[in-house]
């Protein structure tokens, strides 16, 4: 299961590395599903780097193509995969929270016995 978790986690922060991937992302999350073509519209990206990183984006799972309406695909957002992310990133929060206070406990022990 923690190798799916990291896999997954892997993957999102992968396709959300780049900044025009973040863009479809916050354009999707703004206006709801859209096409290759509205998206384009809305962002400065041609609708082929849109298609690309929309690609990208299902693969990681971030995104999912709707069912076609004509020749028109409309593409929406998935949050799982960002969930089990943000929990990865809160468990590795919790492990750098003890180790940090555990420091900081020592270094108070030292700074008294001093």
């Amino acid at each position: 299961m923690a190798d799916d978790v990291e896999a997954v986690a892997e993957r999102v922060f992968t396709a959300i590395a780049d900044p025009s991937r973040r863009a479809v992302l916050a354009a999707l999350a703004a206006h709801g599903p859209a096409t290759v073509t509205e998206l384009a519209d809305r962002l400065p990206i041609t609708r082929q780097a849109v298609a690309k990183h929309l690609a990208l984006l299902t693969e990681a799972g971030l995104v999912a193509a709707g069912p076609p309406e004509g020749r028109r695909v409309r593409y929406g957002l998935r949050s799982a995969p960002m969930q089990v992310a943000q929990r990865f990133l809160a468990s590795l929060a919790r492990d750098w929270d003890g180790r940090l206070q555990a420091l900081q406990d020592h270094l108070t022990r030292e700074a008294e016995d001093r």
